[in-house]
């Protein structure tokens, strides 16, 4: 049955805003109403806290979530540039090693599915000047992506980019293993963070095969 006008009995345990504003599908099972609220909208923190949960959980949900945020932001990327862009994020093999074709195919249609949920159209573009998925109608770049390069470009000062410039091909590479290192012992905080059984060690030889197993 299907709530309508004034609820019944049965829902005067529901708050009110629940039984007036969703249509509410009840279910008699073993003397059990089983109520299925239909739009039942819930707070996007919410909503947020459970979907990074189900990412951690799961690598499935981990790449379609990736494989979102990446078209969300760019266009034109070709399924070797979508796989490669989410193996940086999750891993090297996270779409499988032998049915890995058929693993992206799943995930896209999926993807395609929540972008066609909130009246986005992907698409494929096989022009050969400019082949990839790009969502229709919209810009190259997301407003909000577009931003950021801005943003970076507006911090970089140029008298550090003649410093840059000056420095000998030495004192490049020692800069380049620095930053390397730095980045690893970020890395390695990270996950000695998310995993505090781990010793130092073990968490920076993580963070190493993260690095090199790209």
């Amino acid at each position: 049955m299907v709530a309508t006008g004034t609820p019944p009995l049965e829902l005067q345990q529901f708050p009110p805003y629940l039984v007036s504003e969703h249509r509410i599908k009840l279910i008699y099972k073993s003397g059990i109403i089983v109520c299925s609220m239909i739009r039942l909208t819930l707070p996007t923190v919410m909503k947020d806290f459970i979907l990074q949960d189900a990412v951690q959980r799961d690598i499935t949900t981990a790449r379609r979530v990736a494989l979102l945020e990446i078209l969300w932001n760019e266009r034109y990327l070709t399924r070797a540039q979508l796989i490669a862009r989410v193996a940086l994020r999750l891993g090297r093999g996270c779409f499988g090693s032998s049915a890995w074709q058929d693993t992206f195919y799943r995930d896209m249609c999926i993807v395609k599915q929540a972008f066609e949920a909130a009246g986005y159209r992907l698409r494929y573009s096989r022009n050969k000047q400019q082949p990839g998925y790009y969502l229709d109608g919209q810009p190259a770049l997301s407003t909000g992506f577009k931003q950021i390069l801005q943003n970076s470009v507006a911090e970089v000062d140029p008298r550090q980019i003649d410093i840059y410039r000056k420095l000998t091909f030495a004192e490049r590479f020692h800069q380049g293993c620095s930053i390397s290192d730095t980045a690893r012992k970020v890395v390695t905080y990270r996950i000695h963070q998310e995993n505090p059984r781990l010793s130092l060690v073990e968490a920076n030889r993580m963070a190493l095969q993260r690095a090199y197993s790209q």
